[in-house]
């Protein structure tokens, strides 16, 4: 099979076109090609007045020896890669223990699933609530503010990632297309089959907890088994002279012990208390960098036209997203985070006392309101050094001041953009009302963040009207406030077994573990994972 790269059509394109574009671009016979399959499709946007589609191909013809040698130095023809998933290893008969998984976000869905595809029997542990009694009491948070800690937006199955945009698409790279095997997984699950070939794929929370479901289904009939409302408040490490641990056993709330030599940690970005847990034990953890910021929102219409000029709303572009950077003069670097077209502001608190902000999107994308986090980047050496875990005394401070600010009831801070850019109190809605729920108190956010963070903040955004027309309309929100774009911490992994530095058995994968960001790296990271420990018991 062929892979031709950078076939360019107009939006509104015949499909015949592309079987064409094919013939034209490997200068053979109609009847010389067999089939084509799209790969991917992307959007070249640089010109609002003339967007193009850019098509990746996979191709079946008659001779691809012959073609291939003849266009051998065209970068945009190369034989396909295989791009299948490939097990690396099958439990053997005698197995007389199972891998344990704590948590059932992404990464740990795709742990149990490939364990489970590999014969392995995982065992899942999650400290929340099946999906859908979970999104009861999301909803009941949003609707009543009557808070949850341990079944949330950031605790039960499916992970922080299930009330979000659904993104598909990471930077990270990916040589063994782990990616494509999460994508395909999805599929089954009933994801909709354009998440394999469109440039940035989505799916929305609605679909999401259907999928999260049926995946459940697909591990427990391989035999796996899971555990909801099981929080592990201990692990067990046996020790030697050299300050190496060995994983024993975990501890649940409730008292019992489960014994496994092979502990895959997949807690996410908010388990506080475990990696307090962990710390305390003496697995090596340390701080990293994260960022933090504010929600903005504009009319969705806005970013449409700026984005897509005079072919805003078409159906093939969708809803118009964007992304962002700014370097500030105070040496901070501000850029927007997790947007969410045609989206929802959403509460994401953990902890009772705090006020935790996030976004939002269905599959339709057709809220009224865009949002965007506006985030500075933060160090621990300058901005919460001393401690591997002074990064969540820094989250916890501001998420406290947030749920003060906003009268200490669950209701957001807020302020319009141009009252903000002014650092005047907003006092009433303009144009643009806020989606967070349970509501917005307006006031003054000059002190929801520290003074470096607002300061780039406002230099950033009169800098990104500059790429985004009406990005500085003064009736614009920004809310209060994004702490939880990525862990705090790193449990520093051995790049070659993937377990622990310091504690063998110990698997730590995911955004909890600071390794992945979004729903597919972590995915992506979750299946490396369970290969890793599937060669270990196998061996």
């Amino acid at each position: 099979m062929i892979r031709i790269t950078e076939i360019k059509l107009a939006l509104d394109h015949h499909p015949d076109e592309i079987r064409a574009a094919v013939i034209k671009k490997l200068g053979i016979n109609a009847a010389d090609l067999l089939d084509y399959a799209i790969f991917k499709r992307g959007v070249d946007a640089r010109k609002a007045n003339a967007i193009l589609l850019a098509y990746t191909l996979d191709v079946t013809v008659q001779g691809e020896a012959k073609i291939l040698a003849k266009l051998r130095k065209d970068p945009h023809v190369k034989l396909a890669p295989d791009t299948s998933y490939h097990f690396v290893a099958q439990a053997p008969a005698n197995l007389t223990k199972r891998p344990v998984i704590i948590g059932m976000g992404p990464s740990g869905l795709f742990a149990a699933l490939i364990l489970a595809q590999s014969g392995f029997k995982p065992l899942v542990l999650e400290r929340g609530k099946a999906v859908r009694e979970r999104t009861k009491d999301t909803f009941n948070f949003w609707r009543k503010s009557e808070l949850n800690t341990e079944s949330n937006v950031q605790y039960g199955e499916g992970g922080a990632g299930t009330f979000s945009d659904g993104k598909l698409y990471s930077q990270i790279k990916d040589p063994k297309h782990y990616g494509r095997k999460v994508l395909n997984e999805f599929v089954k699950a009933g994801a909709p089959e354009e998440i394999l070939y469109v440039s940035h794929p989505h799916i929305g929370t609605f679909r999401l907890v259907s999928m999260v479901e049926k995946m459940r289904e697909t591990i427990i009939a391989l035999g796996g088994e899971i555990r909801f409302q099981s929080r592990v408040d201990d692990i067990e490490l046996s020790s030697n002279e050299q300050g190496q641990h060995q994983v024993q056993a975990v501890v649940l709330q409730n008292g019992e012990r489960i014994a496994t030599d092979h502990l895959i940690l997949a807690v996410g970005h908010s388990a506080r208390d475990t990696f307090e847990m962990l710390y305390e034990r003496g697995v090596f953890i340390e701080a990293k960098p994260f960022s933090v910021g504010f929600r903005i929102e504009h009319p969705q219409s806005l970013i449409d036209s700026a984005r897509h000029g005079p072919n805003a709303q078409h159906p093939i572009l969708g809803a118009a997203d964007y992304k962002l950077v700014h370097h500030a003069s105070n040496g901070r670097s501000v850029y927007s985070f997790c947007m969410c077209p045609g989206g929802t502001v959403v509460a994401s608190a953990s902890e009772a006392g705090c006020v935790v902000t996030n976004g939002m999107s269905q599959y339709s994308r057709n809220e009224r309101n865009a949002n965007a986090g506006i985030v500075v980047g933060i160090t621990p050496e300058v901005d919460f050094p001393g401690h591997p875990l002074a990064g969540i005394a820094f989250q916890r401070h501001w998420e406290h001041q947030a749920f003060l600010l906003g009268g200490s009831t669950y209701q957001a801070p807020g302020q319009l953009i141009g009252d903000f850019l002014a650092n005047q109190a907003s006092t009433e809605f303009g144009q643009v009302m806020p989606s967070y729920t349970p509501s917005v108190r307006l006031g003054n956010l000059d002190t929801a963040l520290p003074e470096f963070v607002i300061s780039a903040i406002r230099e950033a955004i009169p800098q990104f009207t500059k790429q985004i027309k009406g990005f500085d309309l003064a009736d614009g929100i920004l809310t209060g406030v994004e702490t939880r774009t990525s862990s705090p911490i790193r449990i520093k992994r051995d790049e070659e077994s993937l377990q622990s530095i310091n504690t063998q058995g110990l698997y730590p994968t995911g955004e909890g573990a600071g390794y992945a960001g979004g729903i597919l790296s972590a995915g992506v990271d979750g299946i490396r994972i369970a290969e890793a420990v599937a060669l270990s018991m196998s061996s």
